[in-house]
């Protein structure tokens, strides 16, 4: 039995857009693994890595599907005109129906958010995203985070000079 470790996954993960204001921004309480539904163009910039997240979010359509919405992917320049696909379109999530009700049901009773935290393709190349269960920060939020990084960053330096001398 081969069960995969948190190294082998950061290995096979090759981020090709990341949403770095997202922890800044918000309290991820979950994280979930989702596929995207995309078009042969798309996957072509994707591996560019042309993409942006930055104002995305996830969201249940009128279908019940769950879509990525707000995401950029530019448009393919060796493609011709007849095969470009729109830059900022809805784009399908795929999770399991169980994942998906769990996380709907936390956006409907909690008012978190989905926040996609990166797009990446895994090891057998297939794109997935990233998905955060997210809730808002107020400000003094974000000022306690800011605080606790530097904080982290001055005990690691002093320590790290102390064992110099």
């Amino acid at each position: 039995m081969t069960g995969k470790t948190a190294t082998d996954r950061l290995k096979a993960q090759r981020y090709v857009a990341m949403n770095r204001r997202a922890r800044h921004d918000f309290f991820i309480t979950d994280t979930v693994e989702a596929g995207i539904v995309l078009f042969g163009t798309e996957v072509k910039v994707l591996r560019l890595g042309q993409a942006s997240i930055q104002e995305s979010f996830a969201q249940e359509q009128s279908d019940g599907g769950l879509y990525l919405l707000n995401a950029y992917i530019p448009e393919y320049q060796q493609a011709g005109a007849h095969l470009q696909h729109e830059t900022h379109r809805p784009r399908a999530l795929l999770l399991h129906h169980r994942e998906k009700a769990k996380l709907l049901g936390s956006i409907r009773r909690e008012g978190m958010t989905l926040i996609p935290l990166g797009i990446y393709f895994n090891k057998r190349g297939i794109a997935k995203v990233e998905l955060g269960l997210a809730k808002g920060k107020q400000k003094a939020d974000k000022r306690e985070t800011i605080k606790q990084r530097d904080w982290q960053r001055d005990k690691a330096r002093i320590m790290r000079e102390k064992n110099k001398g």
